[in-house]
């Protein structure tokens, strides 16, 4: 156990990384359900960011789609580095154009699924993953 904690190498890395893809996808898909939730769009399409837009309700629901669709990708390891490029576009954008920037306090959720999807884009999708099986499938080829 003490080399286990004390050691600098890494412990069950790729497990680690798609137990936390699962649990970031399955939240993802959560907050994107509401994209079928026509009077919570409607509520959106009032706030003050879309309100005075032309393309306002379908910039929400662009972004609660994104959440979705990118949720169930990232939840199911496919095609996990377009997931993480929608993902982290889509919380970026609600970071910083909907949310100011205030990723200190305010703004800070969004930042924070935006990081993980970073990790996810450069780490892979760790193991139990669409990606791997399709990838292993193809290694004799």
């Amino acid at each position: 156990m003490k080399k286990i904690l004390f050691s600098s190498d890494a412990i069950w890395t790729n497990q680690i990384l798609a137990l936390m893809r699962i649990v970031v996808g399955i939240f993802m898909i959560y907050h994107g359900l509401e994209v079928f939730d026509k009077t919570k769009m409607n509520e959106y399409a009032q706030w003050d960011f879309f309100k005075n837009m032309s393309s306002g309700t379908f910039l929400a629901y662009l972004g609660k789609g994104a959440e979705f669709v990118g949720g169930i990708m990232l939840t199911i390891g496919f095609m996990t580095r377009i997931a993480c490029v929608i993902l982290a576009a889509t919380m970026l954008f609600v970071a910083f154009i909907m949310g100011h920037g205030r990723i200190w306090y305010e703004d800070q959720y969004p930042f924070l699924f935006f990081l993980l999807a970073v990790i996810f884009f450069f780490a892979g999708p760790g193991s139990w993953s669409v990606d791997k099986a399709i990838h292993s499938g193809n290694k004799s080829s």
